[in-house]
């Protein structure tokens, strides 16, 4: 089956891109750049997610589209994040119905939903990230599904996925590692003295990638899909991140409480330095830690992820492959 991937290039793309090729799809790689780890069969396209009639005309005979561009961002306010995350999700929704594409999978996020306000809880009814103090890509996410979903009213068969922390190999890092990834890749390296308490929902990327496969396949029409991982305590991570090269993981973690106090003042003293390391937002998730359900994916989707050890083990194996550490 001809199959096409936006964003294939990127981290959570390139791992998709991987899978579709070992299940023995003809995978049209759309994006901005090539990228050398790509199966040699791959047909690569350079496409701008914005140009409608190009989307089109990349996607003649494709069967099935995964549209995972995005623009991932803390900032409050963004204004090409938020065409990107929008816009682009609305013109290549348009040029997948021009083309005739049977089923188009969008890679939304768990951030569509808010964080904040879902009493310690999130599934697929939880309020979404319409707050206007929220983060520019919580709610542009939210925004893009809205989008696609006029283009679902005007006969386009599409299903949203909404992964949670990504993670895992593998991560060529053409633009840098993931943030998660980055921080394990710290801790294995023995550089994390100390960590933040807090955790949320991490998901193994291959485990997404198999994800967007099975709701390409199973998914209802216009039904979004939590695709979960398990709830892990980042110094937990860490921890195992380090014991895997023998190193000595955080020896303490701040308390929760002592970070949301100095947040205020910490916040734009960071920002003067060009970092967002300690900025609400990214600060967010481990603050709210919500509880993630993915039954409605276990149940309807068949979906099942691994266990968080095998993912963190198996990413320090890719650093120590890739002289990454």
């Amino acid at each position: 089956m001809k199959v096409a991937v936006t964003g294939a290039a990127g981290y959570l793309g390139s791992n998709l891109t991987e899978l579709l090729v070992e299940q023995g799809h003809e995978v049209v790689a759309i994006d901005r750049m090539s990228a050398e780890h790509w199966p040699d069969s791959v047909t690569f396209v350079e496409g701008d997610v914005l140009d409608q009639a190009g989307m089109t005309a990349a996607l003649e005979g494709v069967e099935v589209l995964y549209h995972l561009v995005a623009m991932i961002t803390l900032k409050q306010q963004d204004s090409v994040a938020w065409r990107l995350n929008t816009e682009g999700v609305r013109t290549v929704a348009r040029a997948a119905r021009a083309a005739g594409v049977r089923r188009m999978v969008h890679a939304s996020s768990v951030h569509s939903f808010d964080q904040y306000d879902c009493d310690g809880r999130i599934d697929e009814d939880s309020p979404r990230s319409e707050g206007g103090g929220l983060p520019v890509y919580d709610r542009s996410k939210w925004a893009g599904e809205i989008a696609l979903r006029e283009v679902i009213a005007e006969g386009l068969d599409a299903v949203i996925c909404n992964p949670t922390g990504v993670y895992g190999p593998v991560d060529h890092a053409l633009s840098g590692l993931s943030r998660l990834n980055g921080i394990l890749r710290d801790a294995a390296r023995g550089r994390v003295p100390a960590s933040i308490q807090g955790g949320y929902d991490l998901v193994d990327v291959r485990d997404v990638a198999l994800g967007l496969t099975l709701a390409a396949e199973k998914g209802r029409t216009g039904e979004n899909y939590l695709l979960t991982g398990h709830p892990m305590e980042i110094t937990a991570a860490m921890k195992i991140a380090a014991k895997a090269t023998g190193r000595r993981g955080p020896a303490f973690a701040i308390p929760t409480g002592v970070v949301e106090k100095i947040l205020p003042i910490a916040e734009p003293i960071a920002a003067r330095f060009g970092s967002d390391v300690m900025s609400r937002a990214a600060m967010g998730a481990l603050l709210s830690n919500p509880y993630v359900d993915g039954t409605k994916a276990r149940t309807e989707l068949g979906y099942s992820p691994r266990p968080a050890e095998e993912t963190i083990k198996d990413l320090v194996t890719f650093y120590l492959q890739t002289d990454q550490l």
